[in-house]
């Protein structure tokens, strides 16, 4: 099995764990596992320290061999910067994958799959299948042309364009493709992919254990003042649309209303948000933490947040979703009603639905479960028990093992 993917080990968030989750488990199964793979440098979008800056490399990691090309990393987002950063791994890749043939005995895969974005993983399966002659498939984590066309990242529109066009070539010839979300299926169709080639694949919660109670995770960050924390944890770029998280901890200031946003993690548009929100005392930032104290963090807040920018309704369905519906806690999520995050929140029953890019319905929303603690209580206990039947990793993964087997077969 050949995997193509610019995410993986050791990135903690996004994509990256469930590709690998995906490789060991073939692995440990039997199969002989590849995975061509760009450096670590997501969320903070910078290539992780320590990282090897060779051209190629080789490693095995748990049973899988993990290949790495060197490409662009770019630390802000533009259509310009985004396309080299795609193009980079598009070119080192492939030869990443002539360099290992050629001199490592890279054998013929039975079976590739492509991981989408990035967007040069779908096209590399395309060509390297059509080239080898070898079946593959492709998995969306997140749909590259409505991205660019809905998150907002300069000069999107016209690379919206290309990138559908690029992105429905690379379905062209696949067996069966992956979605995580089913509100990708009518933008799949759109590309002439016939429905009986799409196959529901949802990604499985990652939770870690907590490694601190919610009482030595309140003192340890300051939440002891009796306000009500609404944490927001995972990455900061441009879908995200974090302004109107920074907006409402201003209207709670000028209203003073007892709550505390805080903002965990990093990503792209990390110091263009704490310049925004410099001052404010109703917000606060944290970097990335360790997994377990992610998790401490997730099970100690009052109210988890999810914000979207207004316009994005199918690109993407977060990933830290599924941490948030097992961590227990009420959502309040300020996202566009009947995109993919709001359907997944409704048939879950674990949080509010509030209109993006209105900070005073989230603060509205936030007041609410002040006031009303057997709504929150409700909420709360609602996450994990959707997440135990439908987000389980054993779910998860024999969903995305099935997958693999079919294109296969």
């Amino acid at each position: 099995m050949l995997i193509i993917g610019i995410n993986y080990r050791p990135e903690l968030t996004a994509i990256g764990p469930y590709t690998t989750g995906l490789a060991e488990a073939l692995a440990r199964r039997g199969d002989r596992v590849t995975v061509l793979t760009g450096l670590p440098h997501y969320p903070a979008w910078r290539i992780g320290p320590g990282t090897s800056r060779r051209l190629f490399s080789s490693t095995v990691v748990n049973g899988v061999r993990v290949l790495r090309a060197a490409h662009y990393v770019p630390s802000r987002q533009s259509a310009l910067r985004r396309g080299a950063y795609e193009g980079t791994f598009l070119v080192a890749g492939a030869a990443a994958l002539v360099r290992a043939t050629l001199l490592t005995g890279l054998d013929r895969p039975d079976a590739i799959l492509g991981v989408v974005p990035s967007l040069s993983g779908g096209i590399l399966a395309r060509a390297v299948g059509t080239v080898l002659h070898v079946r593959y498939g492709l998995l969306f984590q997140d749909l590259m042309g409505r991205a660019a066309a809905q998150s907002g990242i300069p000069g999107g529109g016209t690379v919206a364009r290309v990138t559908s066009t690029a992105e429905a070539w690379a379905t062209g010839r696949s067996t069966v493709l992956g979605a995580v979300s089913e509100a990708f299926r009518p933008a799949l169709i759109e590309m002439g992919v016939a429905p009986s080639q799409i196959r529901d694949v949802p990604n499985w919660t990652r939770l870690a254990e907590p490694t601190l109670s919610m009482n030595e995770t309140r003192r340890r960050f300051g939440w002891t003042d009796g306000r009500q924390v609404a944490l927001h944890a995972g990455n900061m770029g441009h879908k995200q649309g974090l302004e109107q998280v920074i907006a409402a901890a201003r209207l709670a200031a000028e209203r003073g209303e007892p709550v505390r946003f805080v903002l965990a993690g990093g990503g792209n548009q990390e110091a263009d948000l704490r310049a925004l929100g410099a001052g404010l005392p109703t917000l606060d930032f944290l970097g990335v933490q360790p997994d377990g104290v992610h998790a401490s963090l997730l099970a100690a807040a009052d109210v988890l947040l999810l914000s979207e920018r207004p316009t994005q309704l199918d690109m993407s369905l977060p990933s830290k979703l599924t941490s948030y519906l097992a961590a227990g806690r009420p959502i309040v999520a300020a996202v566009p009603a009947g995109g993919a995050s709001a359907r997944e929140i409704e048939r879950s029953g674990a949080g509010l639905i509030v209109q993006a890019g209105k900070p005073e319905s989230t603060l509205a929303a936030l007041a609410r479960l002040r006031s009303e603690p057997v709504l929150a209580a409700e909420l709360a206990a609602a996450g994990p028990a959707y997440a135990a039947i439908n987000l389980s990793a054993a779910a998860g993964l024999a969903r995305a093992l099935a997958l693999v087997d079919e294109i296969a077969a």
